[in-house]
């Protein structure tokens, strides 16, 4: 049996290929990423997460090709943002009206104190909201509870329910988009 020995870099070595390979490759990177990616911070992001696995590695001379493996590791990193769904929430949903806008969550947490009104249009709100959710299929509606208002992580409920996380994921947004095209129904019948 042979025993190979891992040879690691001195760290003032590794900082000096570091700090070059930014400079060389950092602007072309961007210029590849950005058309790539819906908006800069995206693609600053992504560039960062590059740096990262860059500067994660023991033995940077090991790398034959800095350029093409910064590229690969790149559209690697690309590929994964889209594959990755972020999921909705019922507080990103924002109304706006002459006065301005307000986001459900708002409505929602309103302080009682603010008076009768308000409390009668929270309740209304309420009340529409589980209406709304009875309307859900059931695995839809259970997804649904246990990640927002029992705080349960997307990833518990897929363990605890012997599902994929991407089926989770997909029957949260289904929810969430039941429940938002119902409210904005509500907010229009409202202002009608």
């Amino acid at each position: 049996m042979e025993i190979v020995e891992k040879i690691t870099m001195p760290q003032k070595e590794k900082e000096s290929i570091i700090s070059q390979t930014v400079s060389k490759y950092g602007g072309k990177l961007m210029s590849y990423i950005r058309p790539k990616v819906k908006n800069t911070e995206d693609a600053e992001d992504i560039l960062q997460e590059v740096w990262y696995q860059f500067s994660s590695i023991t033995n940077l001379s090991e790398i034959v090709n800095v350029g093409g493996w910064l590229y690969r590791v790149t559209a690697n990193k690309i590929t994964d943002k889209y594959r990755k769904k972020k999921t909705e929430n019922l507080e990103d949903f924002v109304y706006e009206d002459e006065d301005g806008s307000f986001s459900i969550k708002d409505i929602l947490l309103l302080d009682e104190s603010a008076g009768p009104e308000v409390k009668m249009f929270q309740d209304e709100i309420w009340k529409k909201l589980f209406e709304a959710l009875d309307e859900l299929p059931e695995k839809q509606r259970l997804v649904y509870v246990e990640n927002e208002l029992n705080d349960k992580t997307l990833q518990e409920i897929a363990d605890e329910q012997g599902e994929n996380i991407k089926t989770i994921i997909s029957r949260k947004n289904y929810a969430v988009k039941h429940l938002r095209n119902r409210l904005r129904k509500l907010y229009e019948d409202l202002n009608s």
